[in-house]
């Protein structure tokens, strides 16, 4: 990883550790997650976008299970493959729960993320795992609700281009409410306690 995409990711942790510290009110009991909770933010709070079938989904599609919101590109060489395989391996390691965790890949790239790319890099993950592709307008609008920072960066031969990206995913719980910031790097480990912990507040 880039020093730049180093700097973006610093920035949109502590943007999101700063804006948690309004949590679930006075006397609430404090969990002891390894991701940064963000309980109560006033952002990453609604999606409406289409799927790789071309059906509209929202997060209220997703409730009963614990969603993981992640924003790439399927060109992408090491984040996002990564945070996909650590999602796969969460999902593995809940066993039986497994089912209650519910991935979602939104394209930060739908130029070039067409439907059967998505639908084809979600199988080699889980086919479980949802993907979601919007219009450059619409897929702008989601990244700013979700504080997701995204910029399309010229390659050194004519018509290419990278993305350049925040990483790290937004986790919701069972009622669909945004709870903790899981920064990109911490492992699956981690991440698969959080879920386990959401799972057991119901």
């Amino acid at each position: 990883m880039n020093t730049r995409c180093r700097s973006v990711l610093l920035a949109v942790a502590i943007s999101v550790a700063l804006a948690g510290c309004d949590k679930l009110g006075p006397g609430a009991p404090a969990a002891a997650f390894q991701g940064v909770d963000i309980t109560g933010a006033n952002y990453a709070r609604t999606l409406a976008l289409p799927d790789v079938n071309g059906q509209p989904r929202t997060l209220g599609d997703f409730k009963g299970k614990v969603t993981v919101v992640f924003f790439g590109y399927t060109q992408c060489p090491d984040v996002c493959p990564t945070t996909m395989t650590e999602l796969a391996q969460v999902k593995k390691s809940l066993g039986a729960d497994g089912d209650k965790l519910q991935a979602v890949f939104v394209t930060i790239d739908p130029e070039r993320d067409t439907p059967e790319i998505l639908k084809s890099y979600m199988a080699s993950f889980d086919p479980s795992f949802v993907a979601l592709r919007g219009t450059l307008e619409q897929t702008q609008a989601t990244a700013k609700e979700f504080k997701v920072y995204f910029a399309k960066v010229p390659g050194k031969t004519e018509g290419s281009y990278t993305m350049d990206h925040s990483a790290g995913a937004y986790v919701l719980d069972t009622k669909g409410n945004v709870r903790l910031f899981e920064r990109y790097g911490a492992g699956a480990e981690g991440l698969t306690a959080d879920v386990k912990a959401l799972l057991a507040q119901g």
